[in-house]
């Protein structure tokens, strides 16, 4: 009987006629795929250990090397799928659960392709970006119902005392990902961009490493149920403290960061011995109601003087909209809200799969119930889970968003192919990985470039779209549902999202 009922996910296609056994495919892959036969001079290869990365591919010197899908396929069954046969054989033969990385990949619609952007023409003339200046900074905070003003005889005063505030130049955000799930130079490069972009990065609730505090102007720190690495310096040397509740790739549910994964550095960072396993569990221990939430809320702006403002984060789960409203009247400044597509180093596939909402309905739901209830602008909003490009950015802001959040995107920048094994800390491309001969593989200099350039590029993008539907503010499309049109949707997604159909 063979040691395995599972087959292969990929075959590694090696032309021979321009294969020069330079091994440079066997010293570059981290799951030991290829291997050099001495006898035969030839470089071999074992598929069952291939995950798809393509890091042999893009760096084989004679392009020898191709990766595809094994065709290999069971006989056809709509409910008895492949991949449902062979997740069975996995846990029957390991008996434990399924993990996997980086979003949900199951065909749950998108609803962003679904939505058509708003164009001017003869009445309301388009702006070119070009000639006329765009305006794509925000900022990020509770806004009061009204501005007190007083002219004390030398000029007009403002009296009324505003909440801290983010400001933004642009309404993109690095999302949050923890120092021991992405690597040191992952996290630097997130946070280098941030400063040169003029937004922010999330530190996720792995801490924050010390040569990183000089980021703090454009840092957001997570307070999650861990509580890892919080003390007085990490709550007031950053410019936003974001409370963790959940995430969208794994709702209700906590985190687990393995020993081997907790190096010298980790452990110092997230103020635990080095080699014990990092576990935040789902709940928060000291919140069991939005009472306890305002009471933390409220304990950590005593901590931090007043002086920075407080977001939560949930993920988007049935009813998000009365959760939503019970965050912003326990104080918040800021709700985010992660969608079912984000990603994360590691989840139980069927979670991944099977709970939480699409980001779409979740920000259209929640917009429309604080407009109801009148508190709209005593909080921003910031939504993620797979923002994949500028039209999804713009389509957020227009569905109700204040700005959002990216990590999958930002990961794929810097080189990230998506294999969906970080939990395995063999990440080839030097970013899910702690292993020192990995991590070199990601030059921050270069991760920081690449980064600089996609928000770069997506900002442009933006103002063209913006010019093109004759809006010249950022702030003039938040929430402005006229912009948008549904079309491929039934009604009942249409009234979900608060659009009209094409052509209406």
């Amino acid at each position: 009987m063979p040691l395995s009922l599972g087959v292969a996910s990929f075959v590694v296609d090696r032309d021979e006629s321009r294969c020069i056994a330079c091994q440079v495919c066997v010293r570059q892959c981290a799951n030991d795929v290829h291997r050099y036969d001495e006898y035969t001079d030839r470089v071999v290869a074992d598929e069952s250990r291939c995950v798809g990365c393509h890091r042999c591919v893009a760096l084989c010197p004679t392009r020898a090397l191709t990766i595809r899908r094994n065709p290999l396929e069971t006989r056809p069954h709509a409910n008895w799928t492949h991949p449902t046969l062979q997740a069975i054989y996995k846990q029957a033969e390991t008996g434990g659960m399924l993990l996997t990385g980086m979003g949900c990949d199951q065909p749950h619609p998108i609803y962003w392709d679904h939505l058509l952007l708003n164009a001017s023409q003869v009445t309301n003339p388009s702006i070119d970006p070009l000639r006329e200046p765009m305006e794509l900074a925000t900022t990020l905070g509770a806004k009061p119902d009204a501005l007190a003003l007083h002219d004390d005889g030398n000029g007009i005063r403002l009296e009324t005392t505003l909440a801290p505030q983010l400001a933004l130049e642009l309404p993109i955000m690095f999302s949050a990902m923890s120092y021991g799930s992405i690597s040191y130079n992952a996290c630097e490069s997130l946070a280098r961009a941030a400063t040169a972009a003029g937004t922010y990065y999330n530190t996720g609730e792995g801490g924050l490493h010390p040569n990183l505090y000089r980021y703090g102007e454009h840092t957001i720190a997570q307070v999650a149920s861990g509580r890892f690495g919080v003390q007085a310096d990490y709550l007031n040397g950053v410019a936003a403290l974001e409370i963790k509740i959940g995430q969208g790739a794994k709702p209700g549910i906590g985190g687990h960061l393995p020993g081997e994964k907790v190096t010298t550095d980790i452990s110092r960072t997230r103020m635990i011995p080095e080699g014990s396993d990092a576990i935040s569990p789902a709940p928060h221990h000291d919140i069991y109601s939005i009472e306890d939430l305002r009471q933390l809320i409220y304990a950590l702006r005593e901590a931090t003087g007043y002086a920075v403002p407080i977001s939560v984060k949930v993920a988007a789960v049935h009813n998000i909209a009365p959760i939503a409203t019970g965050i912003v009247r326990a104080g918040a400044d800021i709700v985010a809200i992660d969608g079912l597509r984000g990603g994360t180093g590691a989840a139980p596939t069927v979670i991944r799969n099977n709970v939480g909402l699409p980001i779409e309905l979740a920000l259209a739901a929640v917009d429309q119930r604080l407009r109801d209830e009148g508190i709209r602008n005593r909080a921003s909003l910031v939504v993620g889970g797979s923002i994949r490009s500028s039209a999804d950015v713009v389509k957020a802001i227009a569905l109700g968003a204040d700005a959002v959040y990216i990590a999958t995107s930002a990961l794929v920048a810097m080189g990230c192919h998506l294999c969906q094994n970080c939990y395995t800390g063999k990440c080839n491309w030097g970013i899910a990985t702690q292993d020192p001969y990995l991590t070199r593989r990601l030059n921050p200099d270069i991760g920081a470039r690449r980064l600089t350039n996609l928000l770069r590029a997506w900002s442009l993008e933006i103002k063209e779209m913006m010019g093109g539907m004759g809006i010249n503010a950022i702030e003039s499309l938040r929430g402005n549902r006229d912009h948008l049109r549904g079309v491929g949707l039934n009604q009942v997604e249409l009234d979900a999202l608060g659009v009209r159909a094409a052509g209406l």
